[in-house]
């Protein structure tokens, strides 16, 4: 089994055991955990492109010694031209598309989310954006081995995605797809990073990149144009927060499903379950996501078009009343409208004290499939994220998409502060309960929290089902117990990447620090 790395220093963990050694080799040279994400966010880009890319969005959670928690929402709007009508006479009038230019509909956020975050560092000793990003841009260059993950997405993928302009001519091999240790050189994404280092992440949307763009996007199809970029900026924001009996837990505002997250913690945390792993457990971390689920989907999209802010909706007054509404025996009927989505979630920690929770994504794997050949981006298809009925999530110019990404932090009563996230869709806020419940309230260690079988409720990445699944290493009697009281039980196998690709960072009060990665990636947890 995978143990946890302890330090006293810093510590950084990803899904990707490149992207971990990047960070930490900032770390180490004394970089802050901010700069060591934004070498590691480059980093995983272009490991990970199946479930990443500078095309697409990212959202920040960073926690300062003696400040605040800040939060960074890096997530583009839809463009000038995306209105329903605008869909509808393209032959689009129920549902909006998911792969191809007409998915490419918001402008992708993420670059804009590496400088926010760079800017809340002094600029007194940061460190230049070209040797942060000078790994990613080697990487690209002299070339990644693909990954069994990589690989077996394409494998299940690729009938969306082959016709998808720009995919195969950047990562297929001749038309073939490549298999697991396969080398992939992304030389124009590199040239792309280069740029960005030298003119700075501006450069992504108010410069040569940006018009290179534009001009292909429109000649594709997308309703993305220049001035679409050239007005995005990212957002620092005051996350979302609620009171536990454990201690304050932070998550990122509308359009992500922060509040679902938070709202399930709230909840369960009202239920007063004392141990965990038996039925007590999972069925009250299930009905919890029900409940909270329910709340998201009637309330959440663009916070211009909610009924009332997201805080609003976690008032203890709310979670009372949906821990109330909790079975303690029996499940409530399901499903529900699930939500997709992939990512890549990453933390860390530096010699300061600084704690980062970070995420990005470009939704569905390779997000819309289409690739810029010139730039080697890959367009996110979050855009797909919008209804075209009525409602607070509808397409409209300039709104945001329900987002599911939505990294977590805690700072608990006993001084740990704790970064922690998944990618999986429907599964992140899932996964981070079982992971917090697991640690916190049960006393489990970091890795074995991280490790131990999973559930998920609902469809999510790489699944078409609504059932409750579960990993089949679980304790056949609680299985029984789930089942019989009222669950649509699916049995999966053991360490599956349907439950996400989870991670964590602890950082104590006395400086030890923890760092554990998920063995369903191709990830690495490092402390020093």
């Amino acid at each position: 089994m995978i143990e946890t790395a302890l330090g006293l220093q810093a510590g950084f963990t990803a899904p990707h055991r490149i992207a971990t050694k990047i960070g930490i080799d900032v770390l180490e040279a004394g970089g802050t955990a901010i700069e060591a994400m934004v070498a590691a966010a480059a980093a995983i880009a272009v490991v990970y492109p199946h479930m990443n890319s500078i095309g697409g969005d990212g959202f920040w959670l960073i926690k300062r010694p003696g400040q605040a928690p800040v939060a960074i929402s890096a997530c583009g709007p839809a463009a000038a031209l995306a209105t329903p009508e605008w869909y509808a006479a393209r032959g689009h009038e129920t549902q909006l598309p998911t792969r191809g230019a007409l998915a490419a509909l918001t402008v992708p956020g993420t670059v804009g989310g590496w400088q926010a975050a760079l800017d809340l560092v002094p600029a007194a000793g940061r460190w230049p954006l070209a040797d942060l990003l000078a790994p990613a841009i080697e990487l690209c260059r002299s070339g990644i081995a693909v990954t069994r993950n990589q690989a077996v997405t394409m494998a299940e993928k690729i009938a969306g995605l082959r016709d998808v302009p720009g995919f195969a001519e950047v990562y297929l091999d001749a038309g073939a797809l490549p298999q697991a240790g396969a080398v992939l050189r992304q030389t124009a994404l590199g040239d792309t990073l280069a740029e960005i280092a030298g003119a700075g992440p501006d450069s992504f949307y108010r410069g040569d990149i940006a018009r290179t763009h534009a001009r292909y996007l429109e000649a594709e199809g997308s309703p993305l144009r220049l001035a679409d970029f050239e007005a995005y900026h990212a957002e620092t924001q005051a996350p979302l927060r609620i009171e536990t009996s454990h201690g304050t837990l932070f998550n990122l505002g509308a359009p992500t499903q922060g509040m679902a997250a938070l709202a399930i913690l709230g909840v369960f945390d009202r239920l007063g379950i004392a141990t965990g792993e038996g039925f007590d457990h999972i069925h009250g971390l299930v009905e919890a996501t029900k409940q909270a689920f329910i709340l998201r989907n009637r309330e959440l999209g663009d916070p211009s078009a909610m009924r009332a802010p997201a805080q609003e909706f976690l008032t203890d007054a709310r979670l009372d009343a949906m821990a109330a509404a909790v079975d303690r025996q029996s499940a409530l009927p399901w499903p529900h409208q699930p939500k997709d989505g992939d990512t890549i979630w990453m933390g860390a920690t530096d010699r300061q004290g600084t704690v980062v929770s970070f995420i990005q994504s470009t939704f569905w794997e390779f997000g819309s499939g289409l690739v810029c050949p010139t730039t080697g981006v890959a367009f996110q298809n979050r855009g797909a994220g919008f209804g075209l009925a009525e409602g607070p999530n509808r397409l409209a110019p300039g709104k945001r998409p329900f987002h599911t990404l939505n990294p977590a932090l805690a700072v608990l009563k006993d001084g740990r502060v704790m970064a922690y996230g998944t990618m999986g869709g429907e599964g992140q806020p899932q996964t981070q309960s079982a992971v917090f419940t697991r640690y916190v309230q049960f006393g489990m260690p970091l890795q074995e929290a991280i490790t131990a079988p999973r559930w998920l409720l609902g469809k999510t990445w790489g699944d078409e089902t609504t059932s409750l699944k579960l990993e089949s290493t679980f304790n056949p009697s609680v299985v029984a117990a789930l089942r019989a009281a009222g669950h649509a039980v699916e049995l999966l196998p053991a360490w599956s990447s349907t439950m996400g690709h989870a991670g964590a960072v602890v950082r104590h009060p006395d400086g030890l620090v923890e760092a554990a990665s998920d063995p369903r990636s191709d990830g690495l947890g490092y402390a020093f």
